[in-house]
C-alpha cells in the first residue's frame, strides 16, 4: 500500500525567523496520520525549520542540491550538508530549475544518484510545456526524463524515489490539468518505471501531482488511481491551507 504524500514546497519564500513560525503553526494542528506531511523550505531557513522540528509529524526536506560531496562549487549545497540537517527528502529537477537554471537532464541524474546514495530520498520532477502537449508530445517529454535520470537505479533504489508530474503551464499559473490529464500521465510514468525496472517497482513508486493544487481541488486530484499525492506551492505558505490539504481525507 502506497502512503499518500503531501509536499509543500515554499520556493524562494520565508526568512529563517518566518519559516519558524509557519512550521510551528503547521506542526501545532493535529495532522492525518494516514499521510505523510512535507515541507521543502529554502536551504537558508533549513537549520531554522529543523530546531522546530523535533519529535513531529511533519518531515523536512530541500529544494535543491548538487551532486558532488564538497568542492570548488561556489553557492551549492552537498547532500552530506543535508543529511546533516536531518533533512529526507529533496525535489530534484523541478521546472524551474531546469527552465530557468538550465539545469539538463544529465545533470538531475547525478543529483538523484548522490541523494539515494547519501540516504536521502529524491522528489523527481517530471513534465511538459503547453508547447509540447498541444504538439502531442508530452508523453516523449516525459519519457525522455525518466529515461535519463532513472538509468543505473535498481529496484531497490525505487522504494526511496518519489515521482512528480508537473505540467509546466499549470504550475504557478492558477490553471489545473484535469483529473483525467492528471490520472492519464501517472499511469503512463507508472509503466514506464515497470518497463525501465520492474512490475514491482511501478506498482510501488510514488507519484505526486504538482500544479495549481488547492483546498478546492486536492480530493479530486487524490482519487486518480496512480496519484500518490501533490507537490504543492503556493497552497502551502500559509499553515491553514497547507493543513487543509494534509487532511483532505477528513475534511
Amino acid at each position: 500500500m502506497r502512503k499518500s504524500l503531501i509536499a509543500g514546497n515554499w520556493k524562494m519564500n520565508k526568512t529563517p525567523y518566518q519559516a519558524q513560525m509557519l512550521a510551528r503553526q503547521i506542526d501545532s494542528i493535529q495532522l492525518d496520520d494516514a499521510v505523510e506531511a512535507l515541507i521543502c523550505v529554502p536551504a537558508i531557513d533549513l537549520q531554522a525549520v529543523n530546531e522546530v522540528l523535533d519529535d513531529s509529524q511533519l518531515h523536512l526536506g530541500a529544494q535543491n542540491m548538487y551532486y558532488e560531496d564538497h568542492g570548488a562549487f561556489t553557492g551549492e549545497i552537498s547532500a552530506s550538508m543535508l543529511k546533516d540537517l536531518q533533512v529526507e527528502y529533496v525535489i530534484l529537477g523541478h521546472s524551474e530549475r531546469r527552465g530557468i537554471f538550465g539545469e539538463t537532464d544529465e545533470m538531475i541524474q547525478k543529483k538523484v544518484e548522490a541523494a539515494l546514495k547519501a540516504g536521502i530520498r529524491p522528489i523527481l520532477c517530471v513534465g511538459e510545456t503547453l508547447e509540447e502537449r498541444e504538439a502531442g508530445k508530452q508523453e516523449e517529454k516525459v519519457q525522455g526524463q525518466l529515461l535519463s535520470a532513472l538509468q543505473g537505479l535498481s529496484p531497490k533504489d525505487l522504494e526511496s524515489l518519489v515521482i512528480a508530474y508537473e505540467p509546466i503551464w499549470a504550475i504557478g499559473t492558477g490553471k489545473s490539468a484535469s483529473e483525467e490529464d492528471a490520472q492519464e500521465m501517472a499511469n503512463f510514468i507508472r509503466q514506464q518505471v515497470s518497463s525501465m525496472l520492474s512490475k514491482a517497482a511501478g506498482d510501488a513508486v510514488r507519484i505526486l501531482y504538482g500544479g495549481s493544487v488547492k483546498p478546492e481541488n486536492i480530493k479530486a486530484i487524490m482519487e486518480q488511481e496512480d496519484i500518490d499525492g501533490a507537490l504543492v506551492g503556493g497552497a502551502s505558505l500559509e499553515a491553514a491551507s497547507f493543513i487543509s490539504l494534509v487532511n483532505y481525507r477528513i475534511d
